[in-house]
């Protein structure tokens, strides 16, 4: 009679789903690290040249014509 082989397909399984395992908590574990401390803002510094240039926008925006001449009440 011949000797029973050993298989170690079973054991190799295990260990690699082990390993997806572990892999898969250490991504969670950083993705939930992240949402708990998400950055700082800087805050919000406006220079004369950017209020100017706003300014010069705000105008432009007041100045263009948005009238187009489409009844809303008659469109079905």
């Amino acid at each position: 009679m011949e000797p029973e082989k050993k298989s170690n397909g079973a054991l190799i399984g295990l260990i690699i789903i082990i390993i997806i395992l572990i892999v898969g908590g250490i991504y969670v574990w950083q993705t939930n690290k992240t949402k708990e401390n998400p950055p700082q803002l800087l805050p919000e510094t406006v220079t004369t040249g950017d209020s100017d240039e706003l300014n010069v926008l705000e105008q432009d925006l007041n100045a263009a014509d948005t009238n187009v001449g489409v009844d809303v009440n008659g469109i079905d």
